[in-house]
């Protein structure tokens, strides 16, 4: 089948909730992905990082080979040999200031495992009284799409149509501290909110800003909880992105590159005082922790550290970042980024480069409309960044307008 038979296909029985590039990827291996038509592209969003260890990696690969021949799921009705093997990997690649872990499958359901976690702690033991906890959120947040996420969005297209909403959340803008410490009160369990907003277009908070978020949270007996769905496991360049501000959250929330993009695998991590409200019955998942999902979670971790990933993102993000501000092209409003978690902000549409760089063979997508996220696997060499900042100073130079 050709590509447009292939996108004839899926427009007449999908829904049309999104709006993909028009290629149709039959394979992929590495940084590249491949058509049906055999052509090759630069894959620069990575699946919005969940292939941070590159495309069909034969370690995570062998790894989900062996374990299907052997059991994929037992529910947690029964113990299996890979979720304990799992918990200590996860927990030891997260740090001394962390106790537990709580497996989930998709990044959503890991946030929805957070947000219930912090609401049980606040009742437990804040001693806030039932059904008054409320938690403070930032605008432009990026947490998921189920209906209690939705709920604190401040995207109207998220929103529309879902209602009524969960009650319970407050919004402050994003990077500042001042609105935090005004918006708690005695109610408030926790502050969640993302390190970067990768989603809203790679924004980057003042520096410091984690530092005095964890000062504020700390004075208030409040739970700081960091979605690091998709800046965490060596995005952007530190193992979690909190780190550039020395800090510890109370709670850290992953998925994605957890698995290495092969089976969905989400997690929340923190300390024995806050998921020890769960007990037996009050919170599960069927697929949760299932052996195949822990075995492959363990070598995308195992990945991660034997391959240098968060060094790799540091230095070739940087170097990447330099270069890309060399670019000379009047519709570039600013570029920012950490590591290999990078925007380019325009001051027009974005969605007409990306599909020129698809033309050119390089894959990224537009977020907010008007920004390219560029996110390559960390595992891409120099002169595969080198050959996408020729396509991208071409086309931001020459080939647009």
């Amino acid at each position: 089948m050709t590509t447009q038979e292939f996108i004839a296909l899926e427009e007449a029985y999908g829904a049309h909730n999104y709006h993909p590039l028009d290629i149709v990827i039959e394979r992929a291996e590495g940084v590249w992905v491949y058509d049906v038509e055999g052509n090759r592209y630069l894959d620069c969003l990575s699946a919005y990082s969940a292939v941070n260890q590159g495309h069909c990696h034969p370690k995570i690969l062998q790894t989900l080979k062996t374990q299907a021949e052997k059991v994929t799921l037992t529910s947690r009705a029964f113990r299996n040999d890979q979720l304990p093997l799992f918990y200590k990997a996860l927990v030891d690649f997260c740090g001394n200031n962390f106790d537990m872990a709580l497996p989930m499958n998709s990044g959503a359901e890991a946030v929805e495992t957070a947000i219930k976690a912090a609401r049980k702690w606040g009742y437990q033991v804040k001693g806030i009284p039932e059904n008054q906890a409320e938690m403070i959120v930032c605008a432009n947040n990026f947490h998921g799409r189920t209906t209690t996420i939705v709920s604190f969005s401040t995207e109207p297209q998220y929103k529309e149509g879902f209602g009524p909403y969960t009650p319970g959340f407050k919004i402050i803008p994003f990077g500042d501290t001042e609105a935090l410490r005004k918006a708690i009160t005695p109610q408030t369990c926790a502050f969640l909110t993302e390190p970067i907003q990768a989603e809203a277009g790679i924004l980057i908070p003042p520096e410091g800003y984690l530092k005095t978020v964890r000062e504020i949270c700390s004075q208030n007996n409040v739970l700081l909880i960091l979605d690091e769905i998709q800046t965490g496991l060596g995005r952007t360049g530190k193992r979690f992105a909190f780190e550039y501000d020395n800090i510890t959250p109370d709670m850290i929330i992953l998925g994605k590159a957890l698995s290495g993009g092969f089976y969905p695998v989400s997690a929340v991590v923190s300390r024995k005082d806050i998921l020890g409200v769960f007990h037996p019955g009050d919170h599960g998942s069927t697929f949760g922790g299932n052996p195949l999902a822990c075995a492959v979670a363990r070598t995308a971790l195992q990945v991660i550290e034997e391959e240098n990933l968060v060094q790799r993102s540091a230095e070739l993000g940087q170097a990447f970042l330099t270069k890309l501000k060399t670019i000379q092209s009047s519709y570039i409003h600013e570029i920012r980024g950490r590591g290999l978690l990078i925007g380019i902000e325009l001051n027009t549409k974005a969605r007409p480069f990306c599909e020129a760089l698809k033309q050119q063979g390089l894959l990224c997508k537009e977020t907010h409309d008007n920004v390219i996220r560029l996110a390559p696997p960390l595992v891409i060499s120099e002169s595969d960044l080198n050959w996408a900042f020729t396509k991208l100073k071409t086309v931001l130079e020459e080939h647009c307008g």
